[in-house]
């Protein structure tokens, strides 16, 4: 099987060492002649062009920057789907757009060859020492056929499900990560402006319930489950606590959008009868306006756990 992997900036030059470093029949392809230079001297080959490396490989990897570049290289006229052959597949590794994605999986189809969306999280520092995870999107039997060449440069290839399940999974983990630092930036500024030192904060926190856990196991007993009629702590208690923290942003001058948005949801919540319900219930309301339902069956949750548990240190 060779191996063809286009696009190497710092996440792409990571995942490219480490598939040579294993010994597979490897070829380059990149823009910028200085990066290819440097893969030379260490004995690996390049191709002149996207649609030569396409059609002397059957399985291509794209590292690019974003949808721009991949419509350029996938679907241009010298591109890699014009230059596939049936039954070679495209492993798309970028930050793409689902439409994007889609549109390519469906001309690849039409020329009897396999796309799949398989975007990486890790950073440059995990592309280099091969600590990445994968999330996958497309044909299942086309991914187990290759999860062994994944695992040469990802330590955690998973499929996540359909063709472009892969893209809404990068997408959503990096809007909640970006979510979750501008609320830490909301009550940091709070506590900094009520006189406490943004570093005692910080140790406090980690301590605490939010410190000892990640957000994700928050949402494991009540969001996930869709049951909230149990409380672990109530709705109503909650509100009371951010009610006085955003009353103390209010006496301070401090904007709070996220805090004074949370505010609202439960005040809903509780007119809408929650209030003795668990604190989460609130979060339903954002299901309800997206038109979706989450309850999770728990053997099927307990087994997400067990795959996904952390050995302890």
């Amino acid at each position: 099987m060779k191996l063809g992997f286009i696009g190497l900036g710092r996440m792409g030059q990571g995942m490219a060492r480490n598939l040579s470093k294993s010994g597979v029949d490897l070829l380059l392809f990149d823009i910028n002649p200085a990066v290819i230079a440097n893969f030379r001297q260490d004995g690996v080959k390049s191709a002149n062009s996207v649609a030569e490396l396409a059609r002397r490989c059957d399985v291509v990897f794209t590292s690019l920057p974003g949808p721009a570049e991949v419509r350029e290289v996938a679907l241009g006229h010298d591109g890699v789907v014009a230059n596939f052959e049936a039954g070679k597949t495209l492993f798309d590794l970028s930050t793409n757009s689902l439409s994007l994605v889609r549109e390519i999986e469906i001309k690849c189809r039409q020329r009897g060859a396999f796309m799949l969306d398989a975007p990486v999280s890790g950073g440059p520092a995990g592309a280099a020492s091969g600590d990445l995870v994968v999330w996958a999107g497309g044909d299942r039997a086309t991914y187990e056929k290759h999860v062994d060449v994944l695992k040469l440069f990802a330590k955690v290839p998973r499929y996540v499900g359909s063709i472009g399940a892969g893209t809404v999974t990068k997408l959503a983990h990096n809007m909640l990560g970006y979510m979750l630092l501008l609320a830490q930036a909301e009550v940091f500024s709070l506590a900094k402006k009520a006189g406490v030192d943004a570093l005692d904060l910080w140790e406090a926190f980690r301590f605490g319930v939010v410190g000892k856990q990640s957000p994700l196991d928050m949402l494991v007993n009540q969001f996930l489950p869709g049951k909230y009629d149990t409380p672990a702590f109530a709705l109503k208690l909650a509100h009371k606590d951010v009610s006085l923290a955003t009353s103390l942003a209010r006496e301070l001058g401090v904007p709070m959008r996220l805090a004074n948005m949370t505010m609202e949801e439960m005040t809903e919540a509780l007119g809408r009868g929650f209030g003795d319900w668990d604190s989460r219930a609130y979060l339903q309301l954002q299901l309800e306006r997206a038109g979706v339902k989450i309850a999770i069956e728990p053997a099927r949750l307990q087994a997400a756990l067990e795959r996904t548990a952390k050995p302890r240190t």
